[in-house]
């Protein structure tokens, strides 16, 4: 755990009626009309609420930027349906929390979960309150590392100058998702599972779309739909830079996969742009990885060149930016 930032010392002027002042680290969070807790005697709204609503809706364009493997945590949030990933902490593990694991989603939308064991869970796709989901995370997982062992943490507003998971999780920690088939992972013991966890589990089960993730490339993912495959990478390139080079291929007739593969556009997510192909409904993931890794390398040769777009390029380029689609 990041070690809590000092409390100022320094002289707050005086409110009205006399009071001190609390430091801005120590007035909770209360309703907008409520009187704000540091005694001013204005309403929170008009005090110290003022910055926690900044800190609201200011979005963080990309959340997950200097965590590792910035692409697969994206992957996880937006396009994945099923995965965990071990997460590793700057600090040891409090006692009796022998581990904490990311997942996709969990049982009734929980933002996370303290097993009977002790053991973590913290999902990523929940709704968040505020424009930084890093912060809101890592709100929640603080909040879990205390929580009773058996009990979900609820969500809440997370606290404008709270810590980030950056501030939170080991930089240099392994950050290796395990993609499954289903749910599963909801329920160790499924006979004592509730009711509604149950059929929590079996609605989520019958939404998943089977997805595989690549081993050859990073953070490209493979998945299954009724009509067609795709693949989907999350890249870390510049998004004008990317698109340039995409566009090179494109004009060239290099961007496909192989044959009855088509480059089809992207997605914006999280800062970063997330090229997709389709896919006939035979290729399967493993299909799919010698032509991806071949793809990297036309791309990385592609991203190196910084000659001015020619006519067939530029008219690409308008192709793949009007097919592209934001997520986030």
């Amino acid at each position: 755990m990041a070690k809590k930032r000092p409390q100022t010392k320094a002289k707050q002027p005086q409110p009205q009626g006399g009071a001190r002042a609390a430091a801005d680290g120590d007035v909770p969070v209360v309703g907008a009309r409520e009187p704000c807790p540091c005694g001013s005697g204005r309403r929170y709204k008009a005090c110290h609420g003022r910055a926690a609503a900044h800190a609201v809706t200011e979005l963080v364009q990309r959340p997950f930027e200097g965590l590792p493997s910035e692409g697969d945590w994206i992957a996880l949030r937006e396009l994945v349906p099923a995965a965990t990933v071990e997460l590793h902490l700057k600090e040891p593990l409090p006692e009796g929390v022998p581990s904490v694991t990311l997942a996709t989603v969990l049982p009734m939308a929980w933002p996370a979960l303290r097993r009977e064991d002790g053991s973590i869970l913290i999902g990523l796709q929940n709704d968040t309150a505020s424009g930084d989901i890093s912060r809101d995370l890592a709100d929640t997982l603080q909040r879990a590392l205390t929580a009773e062992p058996g009990t979900p943490v609820q969500g809440r507003r997370a606290p404008g100058d709270g810590v980030r998971l950056q501030d939170l999780l080991d930089p240099e920690g392994a950050f290796e998702p395990v993609v499954h088939a289903g749910f599963e992972f909801w329920v160790p013991d499924a006979q004592n599972a509730t009711t509604e966890v149950t059929a929590s589990l079996e609605r989520a089960n019958a939404a998943a779309i089977p997805t595989v993730k690549l081993t050859g490339v990073d953070a490209a993912y493979w998945c299954e739909t009724p009509d067609k495959n795709h693949l989907r990478w999350v890249m870390p390139h510049p998004e004008e830079q990317l698109l340039d080079a995409l566009a090179r291929l494109h004009a060239a007739s290099r961007s496909s996969l192989g044959e009855g593969t088509r480059l089809v556009g992207s997605f914006r997510a999280h800062g970063l742009t997330v090229p997709v192909w389709d896919l006939p409904t035979g290729v399967t993931a493993e299909d799919i990885e010698k032509p991806a890794s071949e793809f990297a390398e036309r791309l990385a040769a592609a991203l190196a060149t910084d000659a001015p777009l020619t006519g067939d390029e530029r008219r690409a380029r308008g192709g793949l930016t009007n097919r592209q689609v934001t997520l986030s």
